[in-house]
Formats: C-alpha cells, sequence, structure tokens
C-alpha cells in the first residue's frame, strides 16, 4: 500500500514522496509547493518544518538546484535540517522536484551539530543533526570542512575524505564511525564499486553498519559518491540474517539500537527471476521479512521505506508484491530510480522499523 501520510514511531515522524509539479516547469513554485504540502501534512501529525532533521530532495535535472535551494532557504527559521539531493527520473508522472523528511515529534529534542572550525555549509543544510539517541548526517561529498573547498582524486580519495569527515561531525556529537548503524552510498558509476568499498571496509573493520549502494547522478557533477548516514547513540546489535548478497561486502544484514532496526538494501534476483521485477520485488520482500523477525519486527513494525528500482516502467509489479507484503500498513515510502549495483537486480529495498 503506497501513502505520503506522515507515520510516527518511537518519537520521529516520517513522511516520504512528497511530489509536486508546476504548470510553468517552474522548479521554485513546484518545491514551494511540496514544502507547503509536507508542513501541512506535519502538522497534522503534531510536528512542524523546524522539528524536521533530515530531507531526501529528487531533481529531474542538476540544472534545477540552484531554484530549488532558493526556495528552500525560506521555509526554515532556525537550523536547517540535514540533507541529501540526488538527480533522477521521478516516480510521479510530471513532478519536478520530490521531498521526503524525517522529524522529530512536537516537543522533541533537535540539536545542531557541528564540528569547531568548521564552515557553515554554503547551501540550506546543516552536515549534522541530533534527536534523542539518534545523530543524522547530510550527504556527505568529498569536500573540506573547514574551508568547502573541493578535494578531487579518484573514489577512493574521495570516500576517504567523506569518512574522515563524518568521523568529526560524530566526534563533535561524541561518538565514532562505530556508532554509524545505517549508511547509503550513491556513485555515479557502477565502475566506483570496487574502489569505494576498499576504502570503505578500511573504516569498518568489523560490525560494519547497514547499507545501500546505488547509482545515480549527483547535484555536484565533479564528485563520484556521495554518503549519507545515521548513528545512534544507544548500545547497537548486529543481525546476522540476511540480504547481503556477498558475504565479503562491508555490511551487515542490519542493525539494531534504540528501538530501531536498520536494514541493508536487499535484493531478490536469481537465475529463475532474470527479467521479472515482480518475482524479484516477492522474493526480495521475503528476504527482508527474515530479517525483520531475527531484529524482533514484523512487517508492520516498517516506518519507512525505500524502493530502488532500475525502470520506473516495471513500477505496477513492484507495488503488487509491495501491497501484497503490507496490506493495510503503509511505511513512509520513497521510490528512486537508480542503477544497482548486481547487473541483474531490478528492485532494491531498504527498510528501517520501529518497534512499539
Amino acid at each position: 500500500m503506497l501513502s505520503n501520510v506522515p507515520v510516527r514511531a518511537g518519537g520521529l515522524i516520517y513522511l516520504s514522496g512528497v511530489a509536486a509539479s508546476h504548470a510553468n516547469g517552474d522548479v521554485g513554485a513546484a518545491t514551494r509547493t511540496a514544502l507547503d504540502q509536507a508542513r501541512l501534512a506535519l502538522a497534522a501529525a503534531g510536528s512542524s518544518l523546524d522539528q524536521v532533521m533530515s530531507v531526501l530532495i529528487l531533481l529531474n535535472a542538476a540544472t534545477d538546484f540552484q531554484a530549488m535551494n532558493d526556495a528552500y532557504r525560506s521555509f526554515w527559521t532556525n537550523d536547517f535540517p540535514t540533507r541529501t539531493t540526488l538527480v533522477t527520473a521521478l516516480a510521479t508522472p510530471g513532478a519536478l522536484v520530490e521531498v521526503s523528511v524525517i522529524a522529530a515529534d512536537a516537543g522533541g529534542d533537535r540539536a545542531l551539530i557541528h564540528p569547531r572550525g568548521w564552515a557553515v555549509s554554503p547551501s540550506p543544510y546543516s552536515y549534522a543533526i541530533q534527536s534523542g539517541d539518534t545523530v543524522f548526517l547530510s550527504g556527505l561529498v568529498s569536500r573540506t570542512g573547514r574551508d568547502n573547498a573541493a578535494v578531487t582524486g579518484d573514489i577512493a580519495t574521495q570516500t576517504r575524505v567523506i569518512l574522515e569527515n563524518a568521523g568529526e561531525l560524530l566526534a563533535a556529537a561524541g561518538l565514532s564511525h562505530e556508532s554509524i548503524v545505517c549508511s547509503k552510498v550513491y556513485l555515479t558509476d557502477t565502475a566506483s564499486f570496487g574502489p569505494m568499498n576498499e576504502m570503505y571496509r578500511t573504516f569498518f573493520r568489523s560490525a560494519p553498519p547497514a547499507r545501500a549502494t546505488v547509482q545515480t547522478k549527483l547535484a555536484g557533477p565533479q564528485y563520484g559518491v556521495e554518503i549519507t548516514f545515521v548513528a545512534s547513540s544507544s548500545p547497537r546489535r548486529v543481525v546476522n540474517e540476511g540480504p547481503s548478497p556477498n558475504p565479503d561486502l562491508p555490511l551487515s544484514p542490519a542493525i539494531v539500537a534504540g528501538g530501531r532496526a536498520y536494514l541493508s538494501g536487499a535484493l531478490g534476483f536469481d537465475d529463475s527471476n532474470k527479467g521479472n521485477a515482480g518475482a524479484q520485488t516477492r522474493e526480495t520482500l521475503s528476504r527482508l521479512r527474515r530479517t525483520l523477525a531475527a531484529a524482533g519486527a514484523v512487517p508492520s513494525d516498517v516506518a519507512e521505506a525505500i524502493v530502488y528500482v532500475t525502470d520506473l516502467s516495471v513500477l505496477p509489479d513492484v507495488d503488487r508484491e509491495y501491497g501484497t507484503f503490507f496490506g493495510t500498513h503503509a511505511p513512509a515510502r520513497s521510490t528512486i530510480r537508480s542503477g544497482l549495483m548486481a547487473p541483474d537486480g531490478l528492485v532494491e529495498i531498504v527498510f528501517t522499523a520501529v518497534k512499539p
């Protein structure tokens, strides 16, 4: 079942897939419409934009970035939330922008994390925001925190800079790389997967976070990789059931921390379902069900889902299996057209579950 109705779970509010268009192709106007819709939805859930900690923006083209930014920056009266911006074809026909947010409940704490000596981001986002035990980091690229200068180099170099910057941000919150519970890696070229992994694993020698890695365009064409992290100050437990397609990859099937289960991206392709998105989705969800169970959760505990598909034309088949899996339950959901690291994979799904 698809929905962009806010989902309240564990002190957070998840709202996904708020898409907007404009008759004249005005990306700024579409951004204002989407954020107005998000504001109303959060207000109905007892929260507000000022309680938002994390934002995902999807744009059709990198050339829309500045118009989106100009409209976006007027919606916050205090510290901007963290943000990740991706460039991809949108699932909603005619949409110019799509917005997904995670906010704290009204009255919930929300604190800026900013390392001493770091410059303020030139774009309207904060690098890290904390609420309770959870720290959200913006999508990080290879840039120096102290002056925002781009750090050039190959994918291994860019990955190292990103993870070093993440370490500084986490240290400012009294945390470390070991506190990261999940990450989402965005590569502009699938050929970068190997070099990224080799550098990434040096920062996570044991119990790596849950992770999804996909190929998509980034707002800054000078970068080849962007990574978004979530960390927790609560004790973390590694769940070793499901969905890692390769045990040599530096990821855990799931991490449980602070009442939340963060699941890695799961794929469900095999020799019997090549080219069949519905069958792959059914197998993917079966694998995720097993991982949820190992984490002590069930499908109705899923608060947020991200569905990555290689072609938007397969969505009817994906949605049919997805609806069967969830029944009347409707997690917040973002659908992102992207390339997958597995050549035969058509769909990859990520869950965040919250135990009541």
